[in-house]
């Protein structure tokens, strides 16, 4: 048994997974001197072919964690945005990156390999805190710890656990039982192409979204400009593979993109390897903790890639999650309900955006399709520099609540524990009764107090037989 356990002011922090939200977290919180190990099922890490946009709301908070040499090292900073007609190449919106949009938030936006990315996070994380080979199989609430179980015969207790595990979480599993991922109805063939094998088509240093029916393609520079990362989504009805990613065939990605323009089949023409990806998502939750454990990235709002924010909303969950539990004292639990009010009204947003983009990137050419250009022509869309202002400004390390949150909670005669109730701004409300099957709080509140806040966990929560 690995035990780690500490004061408030050194408190033990057990992270399962060690992906980019993962390991963020992890440098997060030993940046505020926390006691943190990270657990990551697979025996490595790795990154299949696939590159990710570093926007200032997230390099801001890498660029805090001393990543800011190998964000430039690594990274490439775009241009622009360019939005393109998939036929004839029109441009229909282009908002300025690089200079201008760091001059107007004060941190850059890099376009990075995923595996660049994180290595870089990997190298920060100092040697025996990180451990490969552990996949989750169980958690022990003992109310003043937690207690993780892996397939390995390991375990680990904790002050507190966070669930980075991804879209299928085990540790949102543990907490609000099973829940299958919606398969959104679009695949992604996705890969690297050597920079130098396109050099006759003058490639722009920007990110190029082009938009056709049904389908859309999206391509730019990474690796330092050496590789031009590209995806390409299609709509399909289902998803029959076990895998939720393969090995895809480039002559089928060709064929989905004929009759596009040059530019588009240039790059398909020019790969030797791609995968393709099932995309899906999840219903936004309503609460991501119960007691000492709570969630990040897409463990807790995966979104479709539609607004370029998966990565950059996982980043931001750590650097605030670092912020409550370093503000909270003793208080563990109370510090993960500030976390979670602070980032789930912002994170469901994101995750609505991504949603209806896919509409709207893939419109038939017709009416709503001419309605969709005017209106991007305008700058009066998602990407627009005015747009994206209330997305890149955000420093996601403030801990200070929304100034109309306000919470009530109360007891209501003959439902056990209680009903919490949280108001958020713009209309934004959950509620949460606690439940055997989901968490229990301490009970009943007594005359002059508040019911106690996260509710726990049953004082056993496991499942023997977790999936692979």
């Amino acid at each position: 048994m690995i035990a780690h356990s500490g004061r408030a002011e050194n408190v033990s922090v057990g992270i399962v997974g060690g992906g980019i939200g993962g390991l963020t977290a992890a440098l997060s919180l030993l940046h505020r001197g926390f006691d943190v190990h990270v657990y990551e099922q697979a025996p490595m890490l790795i990154e299949v072919g696939a590159g990710v946009q570093v926007s200032p709301n997230a390099s801001r908070v890498l660029h805090g964690l001393g990543l800011a040499a190998e964000l430039a090292r690594a990274g490439v900073k775009p241009l622009a945005w360019h939005q393109r007609r998939w036929d004839d190449g029109r441009t229909l919106l282009r908002s300025p990156l690089a200079e201008p949009l760091e001059a107007a938030f004060g941190s850059p936006h890099y376009q990075m390999h995923r595996a660049d990315l994180l290595s870089a996070l990997a190298a920060g994380v100092p040697a025996g805190r990180l451990h490969l080979g552990h996949r989750l199989t169980g958690l022990v609430d003992h109310r003043d710890r937690v207690e993780a179980l892996f397939a390995n015969g390991a375990s680990a207790e904790v002050d507190v656990l966070v669930g980075a595990d991804g879209i299928r979480s085990l540790v949102r599993r543990a907490l609000f039982g099973p829940e299958n991922p919606r398969f959104t109805g679009c695949v992604a063939y996705r890969g690297l192409v050597p920079a130098e094998r396109l050099s006759e088509l003058g490639l722009e240093v920007t990110a190029q979204v082009w938009m056709g029916p049904g389908r859309h393609f999206v391509h730019y520079f990474v690796s330092g400009g050496r590789l031009v990362n590209f995806v390409a989504v299609i709509e399909q009805d289902t998803w029959t593979r076990e895998s939720w990613t393969d090995r895809g065939d480039p002559a089928d990605a060709l064929a989905a993109f004929a009759g596009w323009h040059p530019q588009v089949r240039a790059i398909l023409e020019a790969v030797d390897e791609t995968f393709i990806w099932a995309l899906f998502d999840r219903t936004p939750l309503e609460r991501w903790s119960a007691g000492r454990v709570t969630l990040l990235g897409d463990a807790c709002h995966a979104m479709l890639p539609f607004m370029a924010q998966g990565a950059a909303q996982a980043i931001e969950d750590a650097a605030t999650l670092a912020s409550c539990l370093a503000s909270a004292g003793s208080d563990l639990p109370s510090a993960l309900h500030r976390y979670e009010i602070l980032r789930i009204p912002r994170a469901s947003r994101l995750q609505a955006m991504s949603t209806a983009n896919k509409k709207r990137f893939h419109l038939a050419d017709g009416p709503e399709q001419r309605e969709r250009d005017a209106e991007m022509s305008a700058g009066s869309t998602d990407w627009s520099f005015g747009a994206v202002a209330w997305i890149y400004e955000h420093d996601a390390s403030g801990v200070v609540l929304p100034p109309r949150v306000k919470q009530r909670f109360r007891n209501r005669p003959g439902t056990g524990p209680g009903i919490i109730e949280i108001w958020k701004p713009s209309g934004f409300r959950s509620s949460a009764c606690a439940s055997l099957s989901t968490c229990i709080t301490r009970g009943p509140a007594a005359p002059g107090r508040q019911p106690s806040w996260p509710p726990m966990l049953p004082s056993r929560t496991f499942w023997p037989n977790a999936p692979p």
